[in-house]
C-alpha cells in the first residue's frame, strides 16, 4: 500500500491525541506481542507501539521487523513511539479520502 503526503498528514493528526496501545520490553518482538499488535492493527488499523529500548538502532531493528512480519506502514517516529497503519481490507476504519474521517 502507498500513501500520498496529505494521506499521511491526515493519519498523523488522527493519531496525535492517541495514546500507545502496544508496549515493546527488554525482551523485543515476542510473538504474543506481535500477536496483540496484529489484533490492533485489524481493529484500530491506526496504532501507536512504544518501544522501550535504549539504542535507536535497536528501535528501527524492531520497527522494520514489525513492519514486515505485520505488513504495517510506519507512519511517523518519534523517540520511542512509532506510529504504524494498516488498512483492514473488510471493514476499514478510517478514510483516507477528503471528507470527515472516520475513527
Amino acid at each position: 500500500m502507498h500513501l500520498n503526503e496529505p494521506q499521511r498528514r491526515l493519519l498523523r493528526s488522527l493519531a496525535h491525541p492517541r495514546k500507545p496501545i502496544v508496549s515493546i520490553g527488554r525482551n523485543g518482538l515476542t510473538e504474543p506481542v506481535l500477536s496483540e499488535l496484529e489484533r490492533a492493527l485489524d481493529h484500530h488499523e491506526l496504532v501507536k507501539v512504544k518501544i522501550g529500548v535504549a539504542d535507536r538502532a535497536g528501535r528501527a531493528e524492531i520497527i522494520n521487523a514489525i513492519c514486515e512480519r505485520t505488513g504495517a506502514l510506519l507512519i511517523q517516529r518519534i523517540g520511542f513511539i512509532a506510529t504504524l497503519f494498516r488498512r483492514n481490507r473488510e471493514r476499514p476504519v478510517i478514510s483516507l479520502t477528503s471528507g470527515p474521517p472516520v475513527s
